[in-house]
């Protein structure tokens, strides 16, 4: 199977950042953050105080971003309030995939895509999230039921992420049709599908292992979230 090599998977959103979604980051110092339209990560340069002191600087009152890693150190302004244990996935290149899906089609209205998965993940999906790759969904009595794209894009590895269907037509594979969709795409780009899913989240990952991917590492993420006073911020 391919790896994800841990040089660039123990911190992807750092590698995209300066990466392929270069046109998203926000900068100060050593913290890089993806714009707060775009997806709630940000990156480290090194888990230090002088880093997360670039990242306080970044953040509005009250507001939260998910980093990779946990164990940091205490930081002025800043509390940890959540950690989230998830799994790496990714599926071998070798791996046969349904054929085309004529009606899996490409999306387009950031408001549909962000009712949808809010109803699954609020607040990971955001205005402008469905600008970091391409997003397909399913349709039923033309009302976006089922989708999901690309979010944090690596050299040579694409993550799949948004996947959701709505509660009403759950249990029909459409998650399953959409997934294949992307993996096409990504077959014909050269590039290998990867994807995060929270370790707890056995129905999501059951799924992802019918269509051949397969654990690669369990990582887990810290919740940042800014004291709402005290704090002074860059220009946008």
């Amino acid at each position: 199977m391919p790896e994800l090599p841990e040089a660039i998977f123990h911190n992807p959103p750092w590698h995209a950042l300066r990466t392929r979604h270069r046109h998203f980051a926000q900068i100060h110092g050593n913290a890089w953050r993806y714009l707060r339209a775009v997806a709630p990560f940000a990156a480290l340069a090194s888990a230090d105080e002088t880093s997360l002191r670039d990242l306080h600087s970044l953040m509005e009152p009250g507001e939260s971003v998910w980093i990779f890693g946990d164990n940091l150190p205490a930081a002025e302004g800043l509390a940890y309030d959540a950690t989230l244990p998830t799994l790496q996935m990714v599926l071998p290149v070798d791996t046969p995939i349904p054929p085309p899906d004529h009606a899996v089609v490409p999306l387009s209205d950031p408001a549909e895509m962000v009712a949808l998965t809010d109803i699954a993940f609020p607040g990971f999906f955001r205005p402008r999230t469905c600008e970091m790759g391409e997003y397909f969904g399913l349709r039923s009595g033309g009302q976006l039921v089922s989708m999901g794209g690309e979010r944090l894009m690596l050299e040579g590895y694409s993550e799949i992420s948004g996947v959701c269907t709505h509660p009403d037509h759950r249990g029909q594979g459409l998650a399953a049709r959409v997934v294949s969709r992307l993996v096409r795409k990504h077959r014909a780009e050269g590039v290998v599908s990867w994807l995060h899913v929270v370790a707890s989240n056995t129905h999501a990952i059951g799924l992802y292992e019918s269509l051949g991917f397969q654990v690669a590492r369990q990582v887990v993420l810290t919740r940042i979230t800014a004291s709402t006073a005290g704090i002074s911020h860059p220009a946008k």
